[in-house]
């Protein structure tokens, strides 16, 4: 029998039933994890307002950690769960509409300045995962602008309504948290997803020799992941909590 990839397409993946399918498109830890950067963008804002930064929260939340995951699985099934490409579809576009919905409430009762980040965050939804433009805004760069200093920077806007070298910052940095997150998962798919074997030696200076293997390799790529996205998540809410 050939060599099977390991186990599990993530490692907060999980299998059996549809709700376990269901769970695991919404990819929990990285979902927080760029919700986070909505609070921390807001947080950097001269006031903050609970109605806005909720509303933000919650459309980052269907278009992100529902739509976005949701194309993204209908595109090439990164996941291998079992929902048909109809249900993928449907759930996508249904989650990206409520988004814009509450994006367009938002332009009416609180500024028209609001369209622009509207209108980027529906085209780079459906055009970072269903990899548009032959992929071209699929790379790591485009990852960092869209799911990391993108929601900071609206966070931000949608409680400041002006710019201020505050909420740039903010904005730069989260994207920076996202280009890390980005060079730990590329290897960590790569590994989960595309490797049946990997072997070797590292030798160390006092003799010792340790064995390498795909578990081994793997196991700080996902160590740091599960580390960030939780110590990013506390951050960002405990810093909203403190604001408001």
């Amino acid at each position: 029998m050939a060599a099977q990839p390991l186990d599990r397409p993530a490692f907060y993946a999980r299998r059996g039933s549809a709700w376990a399918d269901a769970v695991t498109l919404l990819h929990p830890p990285y979902t927080a994890w760029h919700l986070s950067y909505v609070a921390l963008g807001a947080v950097a804002a001269p006031k903050v307002v609970g109605l806005r930064v909720g509303a933000a929260l919650l459309a980052f939340f269907l278009a992100v950690g529902i739509g976005a995951h949701a194309l993204d699985e209908l595109h090439d099934r990164p996941l291998q769960t079992g929902f048909s490409s109809r249900t993928l579809a449907v759930v996508g576009g249904l989650s990206l509409a409520l988004a814009a919905a509450i994006g367009v409430v938002g332009i009416v009762t609180v500024s028209w300045t609001l369209i622009p980040f509207v209108a980027f965050g529906v085209f780079i939804c459906v055009a970072y995962n269903l990899e548009l433009f032959g992929g071209r805004l699929h790379g790591d760069w485009w990852f960092a602008l869209a799911w990391g200093a993108f929601p900071a920077f609206t966070g931000y806007w949608v409680n400041a309504l002006h710019f201020t070298a505050a909420g740039l910052l903010v904005a730069v940095a989260c994207g920076g948290l996202s280009v890390a997150q980005r060079r730990l998962s590329t290897p960590a798919r790569q590994l989960r997803r595309r490797t049946v074997a990997l072997s070797g030696e590292q030798r160390l200076l006092d003799g010792r020799s340790i064995e390498l293997s795909a578990q081994t390799v793997l196991a700080p790529l996902d160590g740091a992941l599960q580390a960030l996205s939780i110590a990013v998540t506390l951050l960002a809410f405990g810093l909203l909590v403190a604001r408001l």
